[in-house]
C-alpha cells in the first residue's frame, strides 16, 4: 500500500505569518542566532517519539538572519501576524481543482519539529480542505487532505559544533497534499505524483529546484508504514518503492530467523581497549576508546543484504550515526580495515561468544561511543519486530536511509497566538468559478489551436513550456511546429552540449524568430544561430547571423549554386532520373549550410533535374 505527501511552495508576495518577501537570498547575513531546542508535551500531555529522539542528539543550531529579508517572526521573537489571505486563496484554487471540500474554519496548529529547521521548535500548520479525488490512468485516487503550512529554514552547513540554517525560506507558504494509501503499483505512484504536480503548476506556485517535495508512504503485509522523504526525481520513484519493498521483506525474513535461533540482544557495553592495544588499525588506535556489544544469534545476519548494496549492518549503523560516529565494525565483515583474523579471534575469546553470535565495535570518544552503542542495541532489539515504523531519506541510488522515528499525533498542539479564520462561500465561489486550465485541457486545446502533433503538445505541457510557447506565438507569425521544436528539442540539445540556455529569454527568442518571420534566415539555421548567440549574448541577433554567414541567399544565388551541383552529377541524374533527388538534396543542403529554406531548395533541385531529363 502506498500514499503520497506533496509539499509545494506557493508563489505569494509575503510569507504565511509575516510581511517578509518569499524570495531566497545568498547575501551575507546581518546577524546569527544560536538556539538549543527541546521537545514539549502535546495537548494530551505526551511527548512525540520523533521529537524525543531528535533531542537525544543534543544539537546546537545557528541561524542566519537579515535586516531586510527576515524579521522577528522568523526569529521566534515576535508573535505571528495574520494569516496570508493570498496563500489561502491559492489553496482554495488547488482544492477546487482536486474536487475537495474546504473547511469552514482554518485553525492554526503547532507541529513539533526540533531538528533545527524551525527556530521555535515547531512548524505552524492548518487543515484547509478534505475529501477530494483525482482520476488517473490507474483509476480514481482519493485526496485525503490539503494543508497550509510554513516551509522550513534552509540547511546551509554542519560541523561538529553547530548545524547552520538560513531563515530566508522559513515561513514561505507551503501547500501539503496527502493522498490515501490506495496505490499498489510502483509506476502508479509516479503517475499520480506527476498528475498532482501538473495540477499544482496550473496555479500560482513557485517553480524550480526545491520548490516541490514528494514524500512516499509505503507498507506491506509483513512490514510496517515507512515514510520516505525527499523523493525529487519522479523517474526514480518506482525504483525507490521496489527497493523499499525489498528492504521490508528482508527485515521480515531476519525477524523470522532471529526467532528461530532464539537470538538475544545483550545490553552490556564492553571495554575492548585491551583486546586492540597493539592493533595496526589507525581507526581503532587513534580513538579515545574502543567499545563493543554482543548480539547473540545474529551471526551472518548483520551482513545480509536488505537493499541493493546495503546490508542489515547499515540499518544498525544509521541509528548509531545519529549519535556522532561515522560507522560501526561488525564481525560479519571482519577481518578487514587492517583488523586481523588474530584480533577477531582474540575478541571472540575475550567476550566468550559462540559461533552464532555477532559483535559490534565502535571506536570514538567515550560518551559518543556509549551513546552510539545504546542506539545500536535499541535498533537491534527492534529487529525482533521485523520492520520498524520510520521516516527515511531518499538517496540518489534509489535506496533509503534512516532519519528518525515516524512521528505521531503527539507532536501537534494548538497555536494560541493566531485566531481561527472563517472560510465563507463568498470567498470560495468566485475562485471556483474562475479556475485555471488543467494540463489535459491545455494539451487538447494546443493541438487544436496551433495544429501541433500530440507528441509536441504533450512535451510542451509536461515540461511546463506551454505558457512560454503561447507567449511567443502571440508575438510571431512563424510556423508553430518550428517554435515548439526549438523549445522542446533545440534548447535541450544545447543544454546537453554545455550551453547556458538561460540567456534565451522570450525576448531573445522573439528576436531570433523575427529573422525567420522576415525571411532573413531559414529554419535550418536556427540551431547554429542560437549556438552563435550563446557566445555573444549582448550583441543583436541579426548582426550575429550576418557575421556567421547564416542569412538567407537570394533565390537567384541559391539557383546558381544548385545548378552547378546538379550539372556536376549529370551522369547520376540520367541513370537514376528522379531517384537522384535524395542525394542531390543532401549535397545542396550541405553546401548551402542553412542559408536557404529547405522547401525552396527542394523546388529548385527538382526543376534542375527536370531540365536535364
Amino acid at each position: 500500500m502506498m500514499g503520497l505527501e506533496i509539499h509545494q511552495q506557493l508563489n505569494t508576495k509575503h510569507k504565511l505569518f509575516c510581511p517578509c518577501s518569499t524570495d531566497l537570498t545568498d547575501d551575507e547575513h546581518d546577524e546569527e542566532i544560536i538556539r538549543n531546542l527541546r521537545p514539549t508535551q502535546s495537548e494530551l500531555g505526551q511527548i512525540d517519539r520523533a521529537a524525543l529522539q531528535e533531542s537525544l542528539r543534543d544539537m546546537t543550531f545557528k541561524y542566519e538572519a537579515y535586516n531586510n529579508h527576515t524579521c522577528l517572526v522568523e526569529n521566534d521573537d515576535e508573535p505571528p501576524h495574520a494569516l496570508n489571505r493570498e496563500a489561502l486563496d491559492i489553496c482554495i484554487t488547488i482544492a477546487s481543482l482536486l474536487n475537495m471540500k474546504m473547511v469552514d474554519e482554518f485553525h492554526t496548529m503547532r507541529k513539533q519539529v526540533i531538528d533545527g529547521s524551525n527556530t521555535g521548535g515547531f512548524q505552524r500548520t492548518g487543515l484547509a480542505a478534505t475529501d477530494g479525488y483525482l482520476d488517473t490512468p490507474y483509476g480514481r485516487v482519493a485526496i485525503e487532505s490539503l494543508g497550509l503550512e510554513e516551509d522550513a529554514a534552509r540547511r546551509i552547513d554542519s560541523d561538529g559544533e553547530y548545524t547552520q540554517f538560513r531563515l530566508d525560506r522559513l515561513g514561505i507558504p507551503l501547500a501539503e497534499i496527502t493522498t490515501d494509501p490506495s496505490m499498489h503499483h510502483p509506476e502508479q505512484i509516479k503517475e499520480v505524483a506527476y498528475m498532482i504536480g501538473q495540477v499544482l503548476r496550473s496555479t500560482n506556485v513557485k517553480r524550480g529546484l526545491g520548490t516541490i517535495r514528494q514524500d512516499v508512504n509505503i507498507s506491506i503485509t509483513r512490514g510496517a508504514r515507512v515514510e520516505i522523504k525527499g523523493v525529487q526525481d519522479l523517474d526514480l520513484m518506482p525504483v525507490i518503492v521496489e527497493n523499499e519493498v525489498t528492504r521490508q521483506l528482508a527485515l521480515a525474513d531476519i525477524k523470522d530467523e532471529l526467532i528461530k535461533r532464539n537470538a538475544k540482544v545483550e545490553d552490556t557495553i564492553y571495554d575492548l581497549d585491551e583486546v586492540f592495544k597493539d592493533t595496526s588499525s589507525k581507526i581503532l588506535s587513534s580513538a579515545e576508546c574502543i567499545k563493543g556489544i554482543i548480539l547473540r544469534g545474529f551471526d551472518g545476519l548483520i551482513g545480509k543484504e536488505v537493499q541493493p548494496g546495503r546490508r542489515f549492518g547499515t540499518e544498525l549503523s544509521s541509528y548509531a550515526k545519529k549519535m556522532g560516529v561515522s560507522g560501526l565494525f561488525h564481525t560479519d565483515e571482519l577481518p578487514a580495515y587492517v583488523i586481523t583474523q588474530e584480533e577477531v579471534d582474540a575478541l571472540k575469546s575475550y567476550l566468550k561468544t559462540g559461533p552464532e553470535d555477532a559483535i559490534i565495535i565502535v571506536a570514538h570518544d567515550e560518551d559518543v561511543a556509549v551513546n552510539a552503542l545504546n542506539e545500536t542495541i535499541r535498533r537491534a532489539e527492534m529487529a525482533f519486530d521485523g520492520v520498524v515504523e520510520e521516516t527515511r531519506k531518499a538517496l540518489d541510488d534509489g535506496n533509503t536511509e534512516y532519519m528518525r522515528p515516524l512521528p505521531t499525533a503527539n507532536r501537534m498542539y494548538l497555536e494560541t497566538d493566531i485566531p481561527l479564520f472563517q472560510i465563507t462561500d463568498d470567498m470560495v465561489e468566485p475562485i471556483k468559478n474562475n479556475l485555471p486550465e488543467l494540463p489535459d485541457e491545455k494539451e487538447a486545446r494546443i493541438i487544436k489551436e496551433y495544429k501541433l502533433s500530440e507528441d509536441l503538445s504533450s512535451q510542451l505541457v509536461r515540461r511546463l513550456l506551454a505558457d512560454r510557447f503561447e507567449e511567443l506565438m502571440a508575438k510571431l507569425k512563424v510556423d508553430s511546429t518550428t517554435v515548439a521544436s526549438v523549445l522542446v528539442s533545440d534548447l535541450r540539445d544545447l543544454r546537453r552540449e554545455g550551453v547556458d540556455v538561460s540567456i534565451f529569454t522570450n525576448e531573445k527568442l522573439t528576436e531570433t524568430f523575427k529573422l525567420l518571420e522576415d525571411n532573413k534566415i531559414s529554419k535550418d539555421a536556427l540551431k547554429d544561430l542560437m549556438l552563435a548567440v550563446s557566445k555573444k549574448p549582448e550583441e543583436p541577433v541579426e548582426k550575429i547571423a550576418e557575421e556567421e554567414n547564416l542569412t538567407l541567399l537570394s533565390e537567384d544565388e541559391v539557383r546558381a549554386i544548385i545548378h552547378d551541383i546538379v550539372s556536376g552529377q549529370e551522369n547520376m541524374v540520367k541513370e537514376r532520373q528522379m531517384g537522384a533527388m535524395g542525394p542531390l538534396m543532401g549535397m545542396s543542403m550541405k553546401q548551402l549550410k542553412g542559408k536557404a529554406d529547405g522547401s525552396l531548395v527542394n523546388k529548385i533541385v527538382r526543376e534542375e533535374i527536370q531540365k536535364l531529363l
